[in-house]
């Protein structure tokens, strides 16, 4: 189960990270703001300071995850499994939010931040239900 919980993890850091470089680096493309996050073109600059933000928020998340993993692989178990809860809890939450208010949004948008409530916390969950396990 501690396998598991180490890949669980790693693949939860590289959602993650994944999350950064779109909302970060390449948020200016209409292939990912219009299309995967559903903003218009005429809106990104009332919205670009926040998903610049929002991605550094991902990038230290996931980062966080992958280093406490490393840490664990090192021998450092305590840091390195502290890390791990704590990075795949934030993570994990951080889904439901994006979940919870995107169902309140609903009558506005088309949903599309189910897929990535879903992507965001599943991993970080089969993380922490595998540590419990263990």
């Amino acid at each position: 189960m501690i396998v598991l919980a180490q890949v669980a993890a790693l693949v939860a850091g590289g959602v993650h990270l994944l999350a950064f470089v779109w909302e970060s680096v390449l948020f200016l493309r209409p292939g990912i703001h219009r299309d995967l996050f559903r903003v218009p073109t005429q809106n990104v600059p009332a919205v670009r300071m926040w998903a610049f933000n929002v991605g550094f928020y991902n990038l230290f998340l996931g980062s966080g995850a992958i280093a406490g993993v490393v840490l664990w692989w090192a021998g450092h178990d305590t840091p390195g499994r502290t890390l791990v809860i704590y990075t795949c809890t934030f993570m994990f939450l951080a889904g439901i939010v994006l979940f919870v208010s995107d169902r309140m949004a609903m009558s506005r948008t088309r949903g599309s931040g189910v897929v990535g409530a879903v992507s965001q916390s599943t991993p970080p969950l089969v993380a922490l239900a595998a540590l419990l396990v263990a």
